[in-house]
């Protein structure tokens, strides 16, 4: 009977022992394992629609001001192309946008969580301009037809969607009534190149890029000259992933409190400060993008 219990004891510390052994080897494996994600980085991007240069310089003094406001690590992530930052945003890889109107209708369409939470002023009333040859005798969206033309991306709003839509209702097909099927020329300081060097008759493009760029003379209007301006549309704005509550305020409140100072310089946004918005506001986007079938 004794050798009996002494066994029975034996077989309990035996079972202790291991118990605690997968204890401490748990707590070995869990070791070092951020559960919390605090070391993540916050990415941003925004749609690659003017120069690399200037868009670095804006994009780096965004993420530094909310990095600073919001106790994140913020990193602006280039991207190449406006389809590659809507298939970012959608993977989660990037958490906050700069998107035209048409980019982030297409990347709330795919995250039904995001939100637009900031634009600029203008962006409730913005434009786009058509432009032409200085002597080309071009005066009207009619005077188009037959004459050769760029857009910018496929994908932008201002540099394609909007422009092609009033073409369109002006009875003017860009795939039909061009010298040649339109051009895209990926981006709007490209394309009021493109019609400077007279590789294209006329083309349109964002009402901001082309003022700053006559303000800074980077474009020769002795070359080049504006046509037609579109009636006003909602554009460019700010839309963040999903992500908690929280974070979300925080990083909507940090781009809304930037200043006038903070923003001077930043070319790439030509404005004073950032203003709240939200998705409702990109609904009539989205319905011409519907009815030119460039969305589903």
């Amino acid at each position: 009977m004794r050798k009996i219990l002494a066994l029975f004891i034996v077989c309990l510390l035996a079972v202790g022992m291991a118990a605690c052994g997968n204890k401490n080897d748990s707590a070995k494996s869990g070791a070092g394992k951020d559960t919390t994600k605090s070391g993540e980085v916050f990415k941003i991007g925004a749609i690659p629609d003017q120069s690399a240069t200037e868009m670095k310089k804006s994009m780096d003094a965004v993420a530094e001001h909310l990095s600073k406001e919001t106790g994140m690590k913020v990193e602006f992530v280039p991207s190449v192309d406006y389809a590659a930052l809507v298939t970012a945003f959608q993977r989660g890889e990037i958490k906050l946008a700069f998107f035209g109107g048409l980019t982030g209708v297409q990347a709330r369409n795919l995250v039904p969580e995001a939100e637009a939470i900031a634009q600029r002023p203008r962006d409730a009333e913005f434009h786009s301009v058509f432009i032409t040859q200085a002597d080309s005798g071009i005066q009207s969206l009619a005077d188009v037809k037959g004459n050769s033309f760029t857009f910018g991306s496929e994908s932008s709003t201002s540099g394609h969607l909007m422009p092609r839509y009033y073409l369109m209702k002006e009875g003017i097909d860009p795939s039909k009534d061009f010298d040649g099927q339109p051009n895209f020329s990926g981006s709007h300081d490209t394309t009021y190149k493109l019609i400077e060097s007279g590789a294209f008759q006329a083309g349109a493009l964002n009402e901001a890029v082309w003022e700053t760029a006559v303000k800074e003379k980077k474009v020769d209007t002795t070359k080049v000259r504006v046509f037609y301006t579109t009636p006003s549309y909602y554009d460019y704005h700010w839309t963040i992933n999903k992500v908690d509550s929280e974070t979300k305020d925080k990083v909507k409140e940090a781009l809304l409190s930037m200043t006038p100072e903070q923003l001077s310089g930043l070319n790439m946004f030509a404005t004073d400060k950032f203003v709240e918005t939200k998705n409702d506001n990109y609904q009539a986007i989205e319905e011409v993008a519907k009815e030119l079938k460039i969305i589903k």
